[in-house]
């Protein structure tokens, strides 16, 4: 019974070749004659409560009018996906987020689950559509103010208006607070004076700068009366209708880029640019036509952030669609495995289909199941996104959590597709690295992920902190007797509150027994145990060394944090684990069918196990595990991989993926007609009495 939590009332019936080569399991649940996923409800499941509108948005990208064409030139690249913009007002695309005045559908969680699925199509057209909508007019809309909407908004919604998201600089990227360039208020003429003041305040890295952005949505320091009020947004014109920069406007094309060469990044720069008082996008913070500042929130960095804030979109875009383009990823891969076969067991039998290979089940099988993770982890955070953005619940503190589920999630799935991506393509050898196979090309544009809308470590964190914060909020008011008792029962019955989103769980103990503990050590409960304590002794480890912080000078305090800097981030990291580990476990509870649940149970169990094998370390010198109990991590991981081979192609399959989505023609079919032909040939040639001899067979005699 010690492995009654991975293993099935009827085994799969796997069997060894005679010379032991690769296990020739079946291939197929119904072969194994094991319960198997209903692919539809994971389908249902896997795209939520916007899966009309991902199916909408699927049908859409059929049309081989959305697709990528691999070969083309930059040029050829931009102007095709500058193009597809204007399929996309034509189809309805661009309305989704906006104002239903002005031709809108206000259905904000609709419009990014519509938005990512774009990835399929082309990564290029999904992030020129995210920085014409998603950013640019998104900027216009949440930071501006009815005036602005009805001076801009349609014609953005039906690209009349093309524009830049001119935020980040050559100088500044994460620290959006430090950015350079200014907006220096003049009372005589109630303008703003747009200015670059050096090389580093250039704003750098823009779709839709170098070539078609019309306007550009620019934030800069904010100074009137000769106070600088912090970063503001502007709207600010940039060319003319031939395409010319206007006068004081200068920019440089950023050139080919290592993907997403669909878009035209560029540099902008201004020289005393006068825009209009009524251009500054005036939702959190205004200025009179005297000069005279005001702002309905008083504090600076709550000003700050609250803007910033109305544009997390972005990075809640990046985590789904990075998600389903480690689903694309996998699907090609796994499919391709399931008919690609390379070599016999050296006893003549035929050559064996690479999934039943152990390694190509070990290097597949997790991922797909850190995949469906990310999956309902996103399907979460979309929905709390929605709640907060379509009024429903937009409270400080719901969007506070928003924020920080934005910084916990998108650098996991961001990091998370590059690898995928990486292991599908080798895992597919030469055939990934043709450029028809799109893992490469996927791979390339999806790079630039880990970086943009805020770098990952960056991101973290700012996790890390709010973790941190919460866990100060436990002691505060607390005596030294209850500080005392804390510590003693550091290790047994802890309770945590992590970042206002999820109760993290008790400590567990080592079972002793083998057998006990790998009973024990793969059932749910423990599972969250293990990767929730992980989280809580992490912190409390960060908390302990950054105690003296507050008896030190500022320089001593920032000195003794970035000392502590690389484990605060770790933390944060294990804590995004968890939190995608708790969704999956989350919409396990609710599948109704038997069968796909007992399935999915163990896809989780394979994806919760993984993140404490990577993580053995730190449990062996915490004294989580024993090094018995560590083994036997490893040898279930190895028995889970078996027990789903024979589900694989389902589990893509749940994707929801057609033909025209995957374009790969090693995933179409192609592969086992090839297998199809060898094997009749040779079957034929056996017949014939043809067949030459083999001279290992002349030897034998």
């Amino acid at each position: 019974m010690a492995d009654a939590v991975v293993r099935s009332s009827t085994p799969a019936r796997s069997k060894r070749t005679p010379a032991g080569g690769a296990p020739t399991a079946p291939h197929s649940a119904a072969q194994a004659h094991e319960a198997r996923i209903n692919t539809q409800q994971v389908n249902d499941l896997l795209l939520g409560k916007w899966a009309e509108t991902r199916r909408e948005a699927r049908a859409m990208v059929k049309d081989p009018a959305f697709w990528q064409v691999e070969g083309l030139t930059v040029a050829e690249h931009r102007e095709r996906v500058f193009s597809q913009l204007h399929l996309l007002v034509d189809a309805g695309g661009s309305r989704r987020a906006f104002p239903k005045e002005y031709g809108g559908l206000e259905d904000n969680g609709a419009n990014i689950a519509g938005f990512e699925e774009l990835v399929l199509a082309d990564p290029s057209l999904q992030i020129k559509s995210g920085v014409q909508w998603g950013l640019f007019g998104a900027a216009i809309h949440q930071l501006g103010t009815k005036k602005h909407h009805d001076k801009w908004l349609a014609d953005v919604m039906d690209m009349s208006l093309p524009g830049a998201f001119a935020m980040t600089e050559t100088g500044h990227g994460s620290d959006v607070a430090a950015v350079g360039t200014t907006a220096t208020y003049d009372a005589e003429t109630e303008e703003f004076v747009i200015h670059t003041p050096f090389r580093g305040a250039w704003k750098d890295y823009l779709g839709n700068a170098a070539v078609h952005g019309r306007a550009a949505t620019v934030f800069a320091q904010l100074i009137t009366d000769g106070v600088n009020y912090g970063v503001h947004c502007f709207f600010v014109p940039i060319r003319d209708d031939e395409g010319q920069f206007l006068d004081g406007v200068g920019g440089e094309d950023d050139g080919v880029k290592g993907g997403l060469n669909g878009i035209d990044n560029g540099r902008l720069h201004f020289t005393q640019v006068r825009v209009p008082r009524e251009n500054l996008l005036n939702r959190y913070g205004d200025v009179a036509a005297d000069g005279t500042y005001s702002s309905d929130i008083a504090s600076p960095g709550r000003r700050f952030f609250t803007m910033l804030g109305a544009l997390v979109q972005g990075r809640i875009s990046l985590d789904g669609a990075a998600t389903w383009a480690s689903a694309l990823a996998m699907t090609i891969a796994v499919t391709y495995g399931n008919q690609r076969r390379q070599f016999d067991s050296g006893s003549g039998t035929p050559e064996i289909v690479l999934l039943d290979y152990g390694k190509h089940q070990r290097r597949l099988l997790p991922r797909l199941a850190t995949v469906y993770a990310q999956a309902f982890a996103h399907e979460e955070f979309l929905q709390k996104f929605d709640g907060v953005f379509s009024g429903e619940r937009d409270t400080p503190a719901e969007r506070e959590d928003l924020e920080t589920l934005a910084a916990a999630l998108k650098p996991l799935s961001t990091w998370n597709a590059l690898d995928t991506i990486q292991e599908a393509r080798e895992a597919c050898g030469g055939a990934g690295f043709l450029a028809e196979n799109r893992l490469v090309s996927l791979h390339h544009d999806l790079d630039v992920y880990a970086t943009f809308e805020g770098d990952n470590n960056v991101l973290l964190q700012l996790v890390g902190k709010r973790l941190l914060g919460d866990y100060a909020k436990q002691f505060k008011g607390k005596d030294a007797a209850a500080l005392a008792r804390f510590a003693v029962g550091q290790t047994a019955g802890k309770f945590f509150h992590g970042a206002g989103l999820r109760q993290l769980g008790q400590t567990v103990s080592d079972f002793g027994s083998t057998a006990r503990a790998v009973e024990h050590g793969l059932r749910v409960d423990q599972q969250h145990e293990l990767l929730a304590g992980r989280v809580q002794q992490m912190v409390a480890d960060v908390a302990g060394k950054l105690r003296p912080a507050s008896k030190l000078s500022k320089a001593e305090a920032a000195a003794l944090f970035n000392e502590n800097q690389s484990e605060l981030i770790e933390a944060a990291r294990a804590h995004g684990e968890l939190l995608q580990w708790e969704a999956f476990t989350d919409a396990i509870d609710g599948i109704a069918d038997p069968a796909t649940a007992q399935v999915l149970t163990w896809v989780r169990d394979l994806f919760g196990l993984s993140l404490i094998e990577k993580h053995l370390a730190w449990y062996l010198i915490n004294g989580r595990l024993s090094a018995q109990r560590a083994g036997a991590v490893t040898r279930y991981i190895d028995r889970l991989c078996t027990r789903l081979r024979p589900h694989a192609q389902d589990l893509v399959d749940g994707f929801g993926y057609e033909p025209e989505h995957v374009r790969a023609p090693i995933a179409s079919g192609a592969e086992a007609a090839r297998q199809d032909e060898a094997r009749e040939y040779y079957r034929e040639l056996a017949a014939s009495g043809n067949a030459p001899v083999s001279e290992k067979s002349l030897h034998k005699k």
